[in-house]
């Protein structure tokens, strides 16, 4: 299989999403975080399932549904084609 690798940034956004559920429910905290490394998988397997970016930067986004949305990972591809998640954050949530 092949590998994605992972920023800091999308790493410490996983965490965030995972602290936020987990005082409410932890089972979905759990859920959710499984959900976030199944659709990192799928990027080990078919880099290039994610939507390409309409900006040119070569940046992808995979939507992943968890409940009545998605988790977002958005990633670039390295020049060997190795997938790397730069930054995570659910659908519904508040973002500039």
């Amino acid at each position: 299989m092949a590998k994605v690798k992972w920023l800091p940034e999308a790493i410490a956004d996983v965490e965030r999403l995972y602290s936020f559920l987990k005082d409410k429910d932890i089972e979905a905290a759990t859920r959710a975080a499984d959900c976030i490394l199944q659709g990192s998988r799928l990027l080990a397997t078919s880099p290039r399932l994610g939507r390409p970016m309409p900006d040119d930067t070569g940046r992808r986004e995979l939507f992943v549904a968890f409940g009545a949305g998605a988790y977002v990972l958005r990633y670039m591809l390295e020049t060997e084609g190795i997938p790397v998640v730069i930054r995570v954050w659910h659908s519904k949530e508040y973002r500039k």
